[in-house]
């Protein structure tokens, strides 16, 4: 919660107050120094932008992941069905052999019969043309009775039927004629046997074709389905990996920016990283009277380097501690900005001040009005950004105070 610091009334020299009015803030800084911390801003904006498309890309890698499980679990879902339908294929599959089998048989039992009825016909068309001579033969025998009797006749089976014509025959006539009647009835029969033969070969082959369109159908279900979910995943799977290796070179920038910024903070600290690290013993100051507005950590996705105390324009600003001016000048987002290296590689920084009242390399004692706060750079308001670096680094300031 905001609260108001306690009074610093006692730390703070009224000559210090006066010197900065007098002075007229109106020092400026080394190039070197402003020129690192310029660039350190212009490396945090990078930092931060590399981590936006970082995160961004962990987004979309995230849900190409659940798109890729959801296609997985399809796959999985179509195999079940595949599963059942390879089971009908098969039983399809054995009817399909079986009907086969039939159609085989019946194919050949109808040659069969075929032959068996062209030997038929001949043995009929025989015994006609064997009854024939023998008509000649009674007629030339001068038996007109009987003439009259088969031109009496209405035709073969009439002939073939009357008994008086049987009677007068002879035993040899009888004989004839039987193996006519029998070739005219098996000849009959057989082609009734085969009219069977054929509906049964119309109805094999059809059911051999709907077995084959069944199986036709049920492969193409399956090809299709499997090729459209494996081909969906593919493509998730191919743009995952492209988005898994952009990520990949991001993180690698991004590690280079870091180290490139560690290098700039420890510069700007005075004091290589690695060195003999100045504990915080609450010792420091506060540089000015006024509501603490904002804590050190990280908001909306970035570190927020320091603390925020709210004060009026213009209201003085002290030194937390004796040291050396490390950098006073205009800082990208900071603003009119000043970092003091208190030594053991700890340093403070005042940002977002309306003038500067210290110089580069200027020593400073703790509680010195150092510059006038205000609402320069990247500032949502009138106040003194403050921050504690150790090596370079932001620590949280509160430790320190």
């Amino acid at each position: 919660m905001p609260r108001n610091l306690p009074s610093r009334s006692r730390s703070l020299p009224v000559a210090g107050t006066a010197l900065l009015v007098t002075a007229g803030l109106a020092f400026s800084a080394g190039p070197a120094p402003v020129d690192a911390a310029s660039k350190l801003d212009e490396l945090k904006g990078k930092i931060g932008t590399t981590r936006g498309k970082i995160d961004r890309r962990k987004g979309r890698e995230r849900v190409l992941t659940a798109d890729i499980d959801r296609q997985t679990g399809r796959i999985r879902q179509l195999q079940g069905r595949i599963d059942v339908l390879q089971a009908r294929e098969n039983g399809v599959q054995a009817d399909l052999d079986k009907s086969q089998a039939v159609l085989t048989r019946t194919q050949g039992d109808l040659r069969s019969e075929r032959a068996r009825l062209s030997r038929l016909r001949t043995r009929l068309a025989h015994a006609r043309k064997v009854l024939a001579a023998r008509l000649v033969e009674l007629y030339q025998a001068d038996k007109p009775d009987l003439v009259s009797v088969v031109l009496n006749s209405n035709g073969f089976a009439d002939l073939v039927e009357r008994g008086e014509f049987l009677r007068r025959i002879g035993q040899q006539d009888r004989r004839i004629m039987a193996a006519v009647k029998t070739a005219k009835d098996e000849a009959v029969a057989t082609e009734g046997k085969l009219s069977t033969l054929e509906q049964r070969q119309r109805a094999a082959t059809g059911r051999i074709q709907a077995r084959r369109d069944e199986i036709a159908q049920v492969k193409g279900e399956l090809v299709s389905a499997r090729s459209s979910i494996d081909n969906e995943r593919d493509k998730r799977e191919q743009l995952l990996v492209g988005i898994r290796s952009q990520r990949k070179q991001l993180e690698e920038n991004l590690a280079a920016m870091e180290r490139e910024e560690s290098k700039i903070q420890g510069q700007l600290s005075g004091m290589p990283a690695g060195g003999s690290v100045k504990q915080g013993s609450g010792q420091l100051v506060w540089p000015a009277n006024g509501q603490f507005t904002s804590p050190f950590g990280m908001r909306w996705g970035r570190l927020h380097a320091g603390i925020d105390i709210a004060v009026p324009v213009g209201t003085a600003v002290h030194a937390a501690d004796s040291g050396t001016v490390a950098i006073s000048g205009w800082v990208g987002g900071y603003g009119n900005y000043i970092c003091i290296n208190h030594g053991g590689g700890l340093s403070t920084c005042y940002g977002h001040n309306s003038r500067l009242g210290v110089r580069v390399g200027q020593r400073v004692s703790k509680g010195q009005v150092i510059a006038a706060s205000g609402n320069t750079g990247n500032s949502t308001g009138p106040h003194i950004h403050f921050e504690t670096r150790v090596n370079g680094v932001p620590r949280d300031p509160m430790g320190y105070l």
